[in-house]
């Protein structure tokens, strides 16, 4: 089994997967995908803005269709947004490729994006309390897809890449075909 072609990372907001996609990007020579910028760039259109006019099902909609394009391709590394998993049509696009899912701590997730007003559900009374519904919904979603869970709360994010690219190699040179979600490293 060779090493995969298309890695993809899944988490929370603030868990880190475009500053992580970037660098793993870097290390393994594959070109970096952000879903959320490509989506930005394409519409002319900032995710907020995108959402108070199309609602966030029509925001899921776009998403949907940029991630199955870009994984059309090969040698990349995907961010995804922090909701692509709560659409079936997305988790199913997201098989196509290895699934990388940062779990990050709530508390690191709040320190990242609290003064964030480019995340619109965040924009609430209660950004923790939003923060903390999200994960209970998500993180079974988040395993499920994933081929490897790994902590997002190590230090660095280049100890954190070597870390991804060191399960992954293991995973591969093992020949490990478990279901997903059952990988954590």
């Amino acid at each position: 089994m060779e090493f995969p072609r298309k890695i993809i990372l899944v988490g929370p907001m603030g868990a880190g997967k475009s500053t992580i996609g970037r660098h793993l990007g870097r290390a393994l020579g594959y070109v970096f995908h952000d879903s959320d910028r490509e989506i930005e760039s394409r519409t002319g259109a900032n995710i907020p803005w995108i959402f108070d006019v199309e609602g966030e099902p029509g925001f899921r909609k776009r998403e949907t269709n940029m991630i199955a394009e870009l994984l059309e391709n090969e040698d990349i590394v995907l961010a995804t947004g922090g909701g692509a998993v709560t659409v079936p049509e997305t988790r199913a696009e997201l098989g196509k490729g290895f699934v990388v899912y940062l779990r990050t701590p709530l508390s690191l997730q709040y320190e990242r994006t609290r003064l964030d007003r480019n995340r619109p559900l965040l924009q609430h009374e209660d950004p923790y309390g939003v923060l903390e519904r999200l994960f209970r919904e998500r993180d079974p979603l988040y395993t499920e897809v994933a081929d490897l869970v790994v902590s997002g709360d190590r230090k660095g994010p280049r100890a954190l890449v070597r870390h991804i690219i060191d399960q992954i190699r293991r995973q591969v040179s093992s020949g490990e075909t478990a279901e997903r979600g059952s990988k954590e490293g």
